[in-house]
């Protein structure tokens, strides 16, 4: 049986820092205590100087398998994520075919266990006519449904309102919602059509995927969830206007409606367009200073719950199109974490905040069954965190199969260590454990 002993790290966990030894042994942790001494069979992790938090659970990612491996696979995006310090990841259905019956969940999740370097768990995809296969769905092996309000990668967008309603009203499963209004979209894009033709400069793009179209939408599903009783998980929050929508009043085991924001739109502006330009175009759009700083402060007061990367590669061919044909995402789960780590301090956010945003709340939110905390009993996925070994972003540096980053040149003052699942030390100092190491995830309900 595996056995390991880290020994010395200041542990970030459920709002506290700590410095003890963890222990595990197979898959689990066993012991957290100071002064853990063993025998030789056991192998030591000297942590001194490290800072050690449970396994980031990001709760959306674009694998793109199948259908869409040209731009990343199962495997190669896994290898990033746990890089990247990211031990369980939820993926997304708009793969080809679209991830809306139990048969093709069925497929990718046998892919992912053969396959998959972190534990890994799948979206089920909402449609305006796939009521029936969501009502056969096993809720311990179902992370949740996604709907996708608004258009993006693959054609999945659900428009019909009677056929929304009735998912949030024939599920007790999470539903997360891509919220954008498609009509607000399409009235957007015909005025600028009109200025630019084809040419629209990318910098437009907030103007298209606006304000507006994202306020309307969100309020649209948190006053449906209202009326339904619905569990509902708003993605990637880009707006200071939308968080006005959402509650820091009410505990989060209590919660019924949260909220979620992207490492990217923690970073990048509107100002970022000129230089990186169709690289950082993501649905929703990256917006104003403003927004971005506010959607910090919503970190901290407790309005947003979880913070995730969209992880979303394409290739740099399909970026470089015009702005019709140029793709919405791009790779960001190999550096969410050290991006995060480098801004938090300048907007008063703690470790242990983001810790809480990045581990516990997703844990939380969707029921995982025993992840996303450092426990006795707990899987051991842990994190290593290095914080006096700078990190630079290279294309060498990079596990993306698109082999390109927004980060490019951006230099980090911290970096990821090794990063263990299940008990396993799947990433240390630059290098990947050939074996995968994932694991199917469950779900308390």
């Amino acid at each position: 049986m595996n056995k390991l002993l880290i020994k010395g790290a200041t542990i970030i966990n459920e709002g506290e820092r700590s410095l003890k030894d963890i222990y595990i042994e197979g898959e689990f942790i066993r012991k957290i205590e100071e002064g853990l001494e063993f025998n030789n069979d056991v192998k030591i992790i000297n942590a001194n100087g490290l800072i050690a938090i449970p396994g980031m659970i990001d709760d959306q990612v674009h694998f793109r398998e199948p259908g869409l491996t040209h731009k990343g696979n199962i495997s190669t995006e896994s290898k990033a994520a746990i890089a990247g310090g990211v031990t369980s990841y939820i993926e997304m259905p708009n793969t080809i075919p679209n991830t809306t019956s139990i048969k093709e969940f069925n497929k990718k999740i046998k892919n992912a266990s053969n396959n998959s370097f972190a534990n890994f768990s799948f979206m089920f995809g909402g449609t305006n006519d796939n009521i029936d296969e969501i009502k056969k769905i096993d809720k311990s092996e179902v992370a949740g449904i996604k709907l996708f309000l608004g258009s993006s990668t693959g054609k999945m967008l659900i428009d019909n309102h009677q056929a929304i309603e009735n998912i949030f009203r024939s599920t007790s499963l999470p539903i997360s919602a891509h919220c954008e209004d498609e009509q607000t979209i399409k009235d957007n894009s015909e005025y600028y059509s009109s200025l630019y033709g084809e040419n629209i400069p990318v910098e437009i793009h907030p103007k298209i995927r606006s304000e507006k179209a994202c306020f309307k939408s969100s309020d649209f599903a948190i006053k449906l969830a209202k009326k339904t009783g619905a569990r509902l998980n708003v993605f990637h929050i880009s707006t200071a206007k939308e968080l006005n929508l959402f509650n820091n009043k009410i505990q989060l085991k209590d919660k019924k409606i949260t909220a979620e924001v992207c490492a990217h739109h923690l970073w990048f502006t509107d100002n970022d367009y000129k230089k990186l330009g169709p690289k950082i175009k993501w649905n929703p759009a990256i917006k104003s200073r403003n927004d971005r700083d506010s959607l910090w402060s919503a970190i901290n007061d407790d309005r947003v719950d979880i913070i995730a990367s969209d992880h979303a590669p394409h290739t740099e061919e399909e970026k470089n199109n015009k702005y019709f044909n140029c793709p919405s995402g791009g790779p960001m789960v190999q550096h969410t974490i050290l991006s995060l780590l480098q801004n938090c301090d300048n907007y008063g956010v703690s470790i242990e905040k983001i810790v809480e945003k990045i581990s516990h709340n997703p844990a939380t939110i969707f029921e995982v069954n025993k992840r996303g905390f450092l426990r006795e009993g707990y899987y051991a996925d842990v994190v290593l965190i290095d914080p006096n070994s700078s990190s630079t972003v290279t294309k060498d540096s990079l596990l993306y199969k698109c082999g390109w980053s927004p980060f490019e040149g951006v230099k980090f003052d911290n970096s990821i260590n090794t990063t263990i699942v299940n008990g396993i030390v799947a990433y240390t100092e630059g290098k990947i454990n050939s074996t995968p190491q994932g694991k199917k995830l469950t779900f308390n309900r």
